[in-house]
């Protein structure tokens, strides 16, 4: 599978260039690999927020906030895993989850959905620039979080940090025969 990580902050843009990207590469079918779960009514409204942008848009939605090894898709499609943040904290702090053994499973759940997938799409949050002291839980979290980023960023062949909007090229490669096709977004390369 080609895979292309979307890296950035909180309201960023880094959704809807994933999801843009998403409408731009050719496939039959496409999936929304949602993993936020909802809590309490801000979730809820970020996952409104987030029904309503790709309405329209031709994604089949899979709920999936935990073990991705469980997720099928149809083989050739394209798949958007929005986003990595929130499936390592509910790997990690939900009853369900696998606590903080979560790293593994969740690199074996990409690779799961990458042989599954023609094109695989991954949103995650730069959380790590604020410069404020946590409690072990949430440095725990920051560390797996930041590890599976960067073992995701080597498996892909593109690799993308959106800014205030702004697309930022951080890696792009030719893997294997197949190129990624041009996506024609607006990118700067850095």
């Amino acid at each position: 599978a080609m895979i292309i990580l979307v890296t950035g902050g909180s309201g960023s843009g880094k959704s809807e260039f994933a999801e843009n990207c998403c409408m731009k590469l050719p496939a039959v079918e496409k999936r929304y690999i949602a993993t936020m779960q909802a809590y309490d009514e801000e979730s809820r409204a970020r996952i409104r927020k987030h029904q309503n942008a790709r309405s329209g848009k031709g994604f089949s939605t899979v709920e999936q906030g935990t073990h991705l090894e469980d997720v099928s898709l149809p083989k050739g499609c394209t798949a958007l895993l929005e986003c990595m943040s929130n499936l390592v904290a509910n790997e990690m702090f939900a009853p369900e989850g696998r606590s903080e053994g979560c790293k593994e499973v969740i690199l074996q759940g990409i690779r799961h959905l990458a042989a599954e997938a023609k094109h695989l799409v991954i949103v995650s949050n730069n959380i790590f620039e604020d410069g404020m002291e946590y409690d072990s839980g949430t440095k725990a979290y920051m560390r797996i979080l930041g590890e599976i980023n960067q073992e995701v960023a080597v498996l892909a062949d593109q690799v993308y940090e959106v800014v205030c909007g702004i697309p930022i090229m951080i890696k792009g490669s030719n893997f294997g025969s197949e190129r990624l096709p041009a996506l024609n977004i607006n990118v700067i390369e850095k």
